[in-house]
């Protein structure tokens, strides 16, 4: 699994829902960014600092307290593209086309355009998940606007998830806007092409709090 790969699940992993046992995960997040990619691995480390000082109470709080539509800070991709539009659905139903047409198999809670749920796509399945990721890149870089703006020690953790994405972030949110006006560089499957998995196996950490991706079992 390569650097970028590594930055991409464990921020996956730190986007969820922190829970009870989020101290509990500490060593294996620290542990795998020892072969990330250096500038978003210290970026997700500042954040694995910062957290490692609250408890997993505060922690819960605010998670809660960080990500809402209303403070447009969505952890959603399809709310910052289709927003709570009749045409959500159909972008939802291909993304689960998307992980099954590479060998993955959607199972988790949460719904198919969960943040966390796209990283660990894109680092299991590197090149097909970046193009994903830059599909929603505007939406990307709006939400790490606005974590920014926010103070949250989760714009840290969303500047590491746009690194591993090619070109510059946009400094401004004219300029996310603008990206968002230019469109994917490239059509994904959904569009009547049907892209092969790239390749038997995954050599991820298998330890690691995985959001909700996993091996299709062939049929």
């Amino acid at each position: 699994m390569s650097g970028d790969a590594l930055v991409r699940l464990v921020a996956g992993c730190v986007l969820q829902y922190p829970g009870d046992r989020f101290h509990d995960e500490l060593p294996r997040l620290r542990a795998a960014l020892a072969g990330a990619t250096a500038e978003p691995a210290a970026l997700l480390g500042e954040f694995l600092d910062d957290a490692e000082r609250h408890s997993a109470a505060a922690l819960c709080a605010r998670y809660t307290d960080t990500f809402d539509t209303r403070n447009r800070r969505c952890l959603y991709l399809t709310w910052w593209t289709d927003g709570d539009t009749r045409r959500r659905g159909l972008s939802l139903v291909r993304l689960k086309r998307i992980y099954r047409d590479f060998g993955l198999e959607f199972a988790g809670e949460e719904l198919p355009d969960f943040l966390p749920a796209a990283l660990e796509f894109a680092a299991l399945r590197e090149a097909a998940g970046t193009e994903l990721l830059q599909e929603h890149r505007a939406g990307l870089e709006l939400l790490r606007l606005a974590l920014a703006e926010a103070g949250s020690p989760y714009a840290a953790v969303l500047a590491a998830v746009c690194a591993t994405l090619p070109g510059p972030s946009p400094e401004t949110k004219a300029a996310a806007r603008a990206l968002a006006r230019s469109g994917p560089p490239q059509e994904l499957v959904g569009a009547g092409t049907a892209l092969e998995p790239f390749g038997p196996g995954i050599d991820a950490p298998a330890d690691l709090p995985w959001p909700s991706l996993a091996e299709r079992t062939p049929a």
